[in-house]
């Protein structure tokens, strides 16, 4: 069996061996292109892919684990190892990664335990995930005869917390599930994060993630390194060879040949993981958060993140550019063609059918009652749309409405009417809604869970529960007799298109075609509001026309020989008559800097 080791140096079987990896998230590529991506990986050279585990999606609800399909992690590393690739594995309970609440799962938040420390409940709950997971993982160790080479413990622990009791506990989770493989932690590669989140007086390998001034970082972890005894090689476990997107900000590009020569700055002294080699999508309601003082800003469906394969997963001019790098100063490193796939064009497909959320809301979820709202995770819910909905009777023409507290985004209806959109600072201002006067009038409140934070502290904060929170106002006084209809979104065949549509209403809207042959393409959703898209019920993402991406990425692999699909749920009343497949993205311009 081979062995890989950590000392002075990375050696394999006793040799030197420089780590030249790439990071693909096997759950943001669908399966039949993990090939794809992997072969453009080995094609530029490299011999090791990277990857995180999204906790949330293995254990959706607690006690139930799901590892098929795009959560196939065995069968990712098996391609990778048939391809002669190593594997570095991240299994640690938090990832960040842009993802849905940083891949911790959001039952969590109805437990009685502090996330990410050494509290009982949350290990209990990491030990529990473990049981399912490393199983899976052990017999693919390089010393069990497959590609793992080494697997990290936490992920910038020491840009949130110093619980080094939580670390050791986690290692020790790990190594009494059969884990014998070198383990690591990744931070900051300055003093105050590698002092936190570390365990290097534990043995515990560090590396260090950063997007330049390799030389001055790796300068900081090598003093960090002699201040405690350890000659260790150095290793960027993230180089940002790009960055993600949020709504609302213009698209982050980084100049290609810049990035090749940044990169050859990382191989003259250590080794490397390209973060992202292909960042690929977040399908569904899985973008993550960031959070700036007192807001929370939702990031875009595509995880392009200008990397070295486009969201589909081709080459781009970062590709060649790091390609020629390597060719000139490591022709050792053997290269190939890589793969490319073609992607088409339909344009013109027009409206099949269309109905109202609320006239087909009971096909899609029963009711539950209760005397004051209750939050999304109180029902059960971790991600989507929850409906609310009560009576009231107007002492006025108009009344004074006030959401207390709720999150992220809000739309309140009277009697089918639009009151009132709300976002973050909004919520808690007055809605004045007319109505009739002693008449009964129905208050709907469409609130959005627009994905939860996915770095920092707001991780622990009450603003990650999702829905309304305190309660609604009605003049001076709380509204009480909730229905609540949960809109996970997940049986779009649940829809009932022969009920009736009203204008100004969210809605179904679906979208009928034929297709010969597959390729990839992307819906073009220009003249649309906001909401998500489902192609042949497969939740693809969320869509707003603040841009800065207009379109959703649609894999190949989603589409039929024959009829086809598409249900854009659309929550502002805006929406087209045809829509059209292109292939290319589209992108709304943004001008200035960053918000």
């Amino acid at each position: 069996m081979a062995r890989f080791e950590i000392g002075p140096s990375f050696r394999l079987d006793g040799r030197e061996f420089k780590i030249l990896s790439g990071a693909i998230h096997y759950f943001r590529v669908q399966p039949q292109d993990w090939y794809h991506s992997l072969y453009n990986l080995k094609a530029l050279g490299f011999n090791t892919v990277e990857t995180y585990l999204p906790w949330n999606m293995h254990e959706p609800q607690k006690g139930v684990f799901d590892f098929q399909g795009i959560l196939d992690i065995e069968r990712f590393l098996q391609i990778a190892q048939d391809l002669g690739l190593y594997a570095i594995v991240r299994p640690s309970p938090f990832i960040c990664a842009e993802w849905e609440f940083g891949g911790l799962p959001a039952w969590l938040l109805n437990e009685n335990l502090r996330i990410r420390s050494s509290d009982e409940g949350f290990l209990q709950a990491v030990a529990s995930y473990y049981d399912a997971l490393l199983p899976r993982l052990v017999p693919r160790l390089l010393d069990n005869g497959g590609n793992i080479l080494m697997m990290q413990v936490e992920n910038e622990y020491g840009s949130y917390g110093e619980d080094k009791a939580y670390l050791r506990a986690v290692r020790q989770l790990m190594e009494e599930r059969g884990v014998t493989c070198p383990l690591f932690t990744s931070d900051g590669p300055w003093r105050a994060t590698l002092r936190a989140g570390t365990l290097i007086d534990d043995d515990l390998f560090v590396t260090g993630n950063f997007g330049s001034k390799a030389a001055y970082n790796f300068a900081q972890m090598q003093e960090f390194f002699a201040e405690h005894g350890k000659k260790w090689p150095l290793m960027c476990m993230e180089f940002w060879d790009g960055w993600f997107n949020r709504w609302k900000e213009p698209v982050i590009r980084r100049d290609p040949e810049e990035l090749a020569e940044a990169v050859r700055e990382v191989l003259e002294l250590g080794s490397i993981n390209l973060y992202m080699f292909h960042g690929g999508t977040n399908f569904g309601f899985m973008n993550g958060c960031s959070a700036r003082g007192t807001r929370d800003l939702p990031q875009v469906t595509s995880y392009d993140y200008d990397a070295l394969l486009d969201e589909a997963g081709n080459p781009t001019p970062k590709y060649e550019a790091v390609r020629r790098m390597l060719q000139t100063y490591y022709p050792e490193y053997p290269q190939m063609e890589p793969l490319v796939k073609e992607s088409c064009e339909l344009r013109d497909i027009p409206l099949s059918q269309k109905v109202s959320l609320f006239e087909t809301l009971s096909d899609l979820a029963e009711p539950e009652e209760s005397l004051y709202p209750l939050e999304m995770e109180e029902l059960g819910q971790n991600v989507g749309y929850l409906l609310y909905r009560t009576e009231a009777v107007w002492d006025a023409d108009q009344e004074k409405i006030r959401v207390i507290d709720a999150r992220d985004r809000l739309q309140l209806y009277v009697n089918g009417q639009l009151a009132a959109s709300q976002y973050q600072t909004e919520i808690g201002q007055e809605i004045l809604a007319a109505g009739q006067k002693k008449g009964r009038q129905r208050i709907d409140i469409l609130l959005e869970n627009m994905g939860r934070v996915n770095y920092g502290h707001k991780l622990l904060a009450e603003t990650q529960r999702k829905g309304i929170r305190t309660g609604v106002c009605k003049d001076l006084h709380f509204l009480l007799h909730w229905q609540h209809y949960p809109l996970p979104l997940d049986r779009t065949d649940r829809i009932d298109f022969s009920k009736d549509w009203q204008q100004d209403q969210p809605a179904f809207y679906a979208f009928d075609f034929e297709m010969k042959a597959l390729h990839d393409t992307y819906l073009d959703l220009t003249g649309f509001g906001k909401g998500v898209a489902f192609v042949n019920g497969v939740h693809i993402g969320r869509f707003w026309k603040v841009g800065p991406t207009l379109s959703l990425y649609l894999p190949h692999s989603l589409l039929k020989e024959g009829r086809n699909r598409i249900i854009i749920f659309e929550t502002e009343g805006e929406y087209k008559d045809s829509i059209n497949l292109v292939n290319q993205p589209t992108f709304k311009t943004i001008k200035g800097e960053n918000l």
